[in-house]
């Protein structure tokens, strides 16, 4: 039986949760709490939009447009609600980012399950799919801070650049596991989470850490 999209929803949400939590205790100061809740609600909408268009679309048989056109499209949604004249230049503005990569990557977890439960049924084929889908939360969440990054220092084109080339890798990982489903899910969504996680606590350690810097050198 395919479990409806809506009851495994938070499945997605409460992991994004909890990142955004142990990420935002250390950025007090750093945000507005209904911006928080905006760009989280605003991240799962834009998600459900854009994970319901890959599954609908087969990316047969022109894979290869396929993988780069869904790059630039994923990446180009994020960077429509993050570059508005109000968060340009603004530090928080990375923390936004971040809020808005988790709510548009625990989207994706109720779909990939749904669909999953409809090419098999075994609850290990299913677990397994719900684990790979931790990585879209991770891989979202870094590429939105990486635009969210360039937007606030006013070098945005280098930046979505860098996110968009960043996700032709996993976005190959991604289809291969759709294509040929069993045999390799177990690899590729091992690789999918790795992936995830290495460019995640990157802008963890990296990225969102220069507010702080940067705003004490500005003095504020």
């Amino acid at each position: 039986m395919t479990p409806p999209v809506q009851a495994v929803l938070f499945l997605g949400v409460i992991p994004a949760l909890v990142i955004l939590y142990v990420v935002l205790k250390d950025y007090d100061g750093y945000y507005k709490e209904k911006t928080i809740f905006i760009m989280f609600v605003t991240g799962i909408v834009f998600g459900v939009i854009t994970a319901t268009t890959r599954y609908i679309i087969n990316p047969f048989p022109y894979l290869i447009v396929y993988i780069v056109a869904f790059a630039f499209f994923e990446q180009l949604f994020k960077t429509i609600v993050l570059n508005i004249r109000s968060f340009q230049g603004k530090k928080e503005t990375v923390i936004y980012g971040l809020t808005l990569g988790l709510g548009f990557g625990s989207a994706f977890t109720p779909f990939l399950i749904v669909m999953s439960s409809r090419v098999s049924n075994e609850a290990s084929f299913i677990a397994m799919v719900g684990f790979g889908s931790i990585s879209f939360i991770f891989f979202h969440a870094a590429t939105a801070v990486y635009i969210a990054y360039g937007i606030y220092r006013f070098r945005l084109t280098k930046y979505l650049i860098a996110a968009v080339l960043l996700q032709l890798p996993f976005n190959i990982l991604v289809d291969a596991t759709r294509i040929y489903n069993n045999p390799y899910l177990m690899l590729s969504n091992l690789l999918l989470v790795l992936y995830g996680v290495i460019l995640f606590y990157y802008v963890a350690k990296k990225i969102i850490p220069k507010i702080k810097i940067e705003s004490r050198k500005r003095g504020g």
